[in-house]
């Protein structure tokens, strides 16, 4: 894996994002639109207003949980594509949970608070069971897990939407979902005004950050989980059950996706719909993953730059007469240039102006490597 220190990946960062805005630039201005107003549309819709800046950090916070969930996966040396999969069936538990509960209990913001509770363990515990089978089938029956994670979303989202429309559709409705959670279910509006967003998502998402960052650095599970993905000889002959390790691997990345599902239900929704109409959370998080070089600290500035991202392509989309598919383009480009470091750091190496990069001892990427591990 490559390796690069927090500066270099930060400024590799900034200017593959300046470059990829500026190529996105020429592309606006050879469609006949103006490329000034869509740069200053984009940061407004990102940053320029409080409501705007809520929703940047709404669009973060489930872009950094989404993007811990895939990091913990490729941290280990396993490919979890399932996390969108993962994010619906978490969700439709909290969903499940609190509509189930509800009626049992009496309402006010006690009840709201337990709800939240019950609602959230049941989505961790559903998405890490929904992720541990294909960390099974992949165990122990040998199955490529990027073919079975990616098949398992198609699956989730199908059978999600089958048992909401079948059975959880209020009479009459004409939409397909669920009947909305009591009032008092959700997070206080804290700091922004928003019925959408709550600060308080975000210290979940940041809280969760910090406890996977320290299970992983600083744990026996954490040390077991990369060991057995990169070194799967050396973590059997230390005692580590490398099949275990996949599926524990596979669990914990669920859980957290899962956790993503009940924040996004319980702060976002209010209630469960039709999941393909869904954010794909689970697949942008791929990305935010590898701009933060699978590290969980680094998912948080690399969530919040696709937040933004978002917010300011869904604002331009509202407000000027571009083309969706030019906004897509656009921010697509961005996404791609950001997420692709290492053809920064080739030209880098290739001008001379540094580049430098090390290896995980699994194998080379390019270049003939010294005994000091350094490239020549």
């Amino acid at each position: 894996m490559l390796r690069a220190s927090v500066l270099e990946r930060f400024a590799i960062a900034v200017a593959s994002t300046l470059l990829a805005l500026l190529l996105g630039s020429g592309v606006v201005a050879a469609a006949g639109y103006d490329p000034v107003v869509f740069l200053s549309s984009l940061f407004y819709g990102a940053f320029g207003s409080v409501s705007n800046v809520a929703f940047t950090l709404r669009q973060s916070t489930m872009l950094i949980l989404a993007g811990v969930a895939v990091a913990i996966a490729f941290r280990s040396g396993v490919f979890n594509i399932g996390v969108q999969g993962q994010f619906v069936v978490g969700g439709f538990a909290t969903a499940l949970t609190v509509l189930f509960l509800a009626p049992m209990l009496p309402s006010g913001t006690a009840a709201g608070f337990a709800l939240v509770v019950f609602g959230t363990v049941a989505a961790i515990v559903a998405g890490g069971a929904y992720a541990a089978l294909p960390g099974l089938m992949k165990a122990y029956a040998d199955a490529n897990e990027v073919i079975t994670t990616i098949m398992l979303n198609f699956i989730a989202t199908g059978v999600v939407f089958f048992f909401l429309d079948s059975y959880l559709r209020p009479q009459g409705a004409a939409a397909p979902n669920t009947e909305p959670f009591p009032a008092y279910v959700g997070f206080p509006s804290l700091v922004f005004d928003s019925g959408s967003f709550s600060v308080l998502g975000l210290a979940v998402a940041l809280l969760t950050v910090v406890v996977v960052a320290v299970v992983m650095a600083r744990t026996r599970l954490g040390y077991d989980l990369v060991t057995s993905g990169y070194q799967e000889p050396a973590a059997a002959y230390s005692g580590v059950d490398p099949k275990r390790t996949v599926v524990t691997t596979m669990t914990f990345s669920g859980m957290v996706a899962g956790l993503t599902g009940a924040i996004f239900t319980i702060m976002i929704l209010g209630y469960y719909s039709d999941p393909a109409t869904f954010p794909t959370f689970g697949f942008d998080a791929i990305a935010v993953s590898l701009l933060a070089a699978n590290n969980p600290l680094g998912v948080v500035p690399a969530g919040i730059l696709f937040g933004g991202l978002d917010a300011g392509g869904q604002y331009i989309g509202f407000t000027l007469d571009v083309p969706a598919e030019l906004v897509d383009g656009v921010v697509g480009l961005v996404v791609l240039f950001v997420a692709t470091p290492e053809l920064f750091r080739m030209a880098a190496r290739r001008t001379g102006l540094g580049g430098r990069y090390r290896e995980s001892g699994e194998g080379q990427t390019g270049g003939e490597t010294g005994a000091d591990g350094e490239e020549r």
